[in-house]
């Protein structure tokens, strides 16, 4: 085929008009490179072009509790790359499995009170891979009871399910999933699909009251706790363990990319449960397992985290002194209980604005939040501030902030 037929198919054309009306939107994204130093965190290096690189403070990473520069961390993963090597060799069903592996999901199931757990490479391949197939199971005689507000990787695991029914509910409004599920047929199968922490708003969700539902109407729950593992109850297990009612929920869904700072993604369940996915989900079954390094890495940041209540409360005192400090400065914000701080710019191309110009003469990161991550007239910078970050840090986002939406 040659160059001229190739090039005129009309997918190119519909990229190009596609493109250009995102960028009339202002939701063009385009990415940052940061290098991150360990030994200077939560500071980044910025290069332009071939200039000197600048030292940029960011303000919306999620290694919430800096677990990804802990030196136990990264010498866990430094030893197990020298000793086992760069990667997992294959699928866990072909040399992919690791002893590591199989210490990960045991830990990992012991801190959610679960009989099992089971790796996956990301938390979104979690989600999406468990859903459908759970959701595909028993000929697909299923409905599906998911939050507004769920996550895409929940949404397409659903969606993936095509023979199952999807109900979706008010966000965190237990009447309207009440209403919804009495309204529902009695001999269809139900799984309630919702979040603990919603990660653009940081509201919670009532974890025993919607488990009260499921006993009542029969349903199995299951719980995405991707933005609470690490931070949330006794030992990071999550805002299940905080509110006393983890053995309460079916299947809890986690991330090792966030809480404990490194990579990869999991569940939780009864074994029977945990047993089906590993035999039937195909986005475990088909995927190269995560590489040992990587495993011994998050093994070593769990175990930390379990045992040291002192990065919970030191992360909380430093969210509680930036929300004072927005305060005081009559920044608007949503205040919530956890440890997500949205600043509500409203605009997408405001939003970008403020956002590049924090960038470029602030030397901080905040990058703009604009739809479809969030609905239209809600664009924000979702701020987190972590253990790390200085009052030095937090007076000069505020005086930034300040400045730039006194402006505007």
């Amino acid at each position: 085929m040659s160059d001229h037929l190739r090039f005129s198919h009309p997918f190119y054309a519909y990229c190009k008009e596609a493109l250009e009306d995102i960028e009339k939107q202002g939701r063009y994204r385009r990415f940052t490179p940061l290098s991150r130093q360990s030994s200077h965190y939560p500071v980044y290096d910025r290069k332009i072009n071939t200039q000197k690189e600048t030292p940029i403070v960011a303000w919306s990473a999620n290694d919430y509790l800096g677990m990804g520069i802990e030196p136990e961390v990264m010498n866990a993963a430094i030893t197990a790359i020298q000793k086992y090597g760069a990667g997992a060799g294959g699928t866990r069903n072909i040399a992919g499995t690791h002893p590591l592996h199989e210490e990960l999901e045991a830990e990992l199931a012991d801190l959610h009170e679960k009989e099992a757990g089971l790796l996956f490479v990301s938390g979104y391949v979690s989600n999406q891979a468990s859903l459908q197939t759970i959701l595909t199971s028993m000929s697909g005689n299923w409905i599906a009871f998911s939050d507004q507000q769920n996550h895409n990787s929940m949404i397409a695991g659903i969606k993936g399910a095509k023979s199952a029914d999807c109900v979706i509910f008010k966000h965190n409004d237990l009447q309207d999933l009440e209403n919804k599920l009495a309204a529902a047929p009695k001999d269809v199968a139900k799984l309630l699909v919702f979040e603990s922490v919603y990660s653009m708003d940081g509201d919670i969700a009532d974890i025993g009251a919607i488990c009260a539902l499921a006993r009542k109407y029969n349903a199995l729950t299951y719980l995405d706790e991707v933005h609470a593992v690490g931070l949330y109850g006794k030992e990071g297990g999550g805002v299940s363990q905080r509110d006393g009612v983890a053995d309460q929920v079916d299947i809890i869904e986690g991330t090792l990319a966030k809480g404990f700072g490194v990579h990869g993604g999991y569940i939780t369940a009864k074994r029977e449960i945990i047993e089906y996915l590993r035999l039937a989900a195909a986005g475990f079954i088909f995927t190269t397992s995560l590489p040992p390094s990587v495993v011994a890495a998050a093994l070593t940041s769990v175990r930390l985290v379990r045992l040291q209540n002192w990065r919970r409360e030191k992360l909380f005192e430093r969210i509680h002194t930036f929300q004072r400090k927005l305060k005081e400065a009559d920044i608007p914000f949503i205040e919530t209980e956890s440890q997500i701080v949205p600043v509500i710019i409203g605009n997408a191309e405001l939003c970008k604005e403020v956002s590049q110009c924090l960038l470029d003469k602030y030397h901080i990161y905040a990058p703009p939040i604009n739809y479809p991550t969030v609905p239209k007239g809600t664009e924000r910078l979702r701020l987190t501030p972590n253990p790390y970050h200085t009052d030095e840090m937090m007076d000069n986002m505020v005086k930034a902030l300040k400045t730039l939406l006194l402006k505007k």
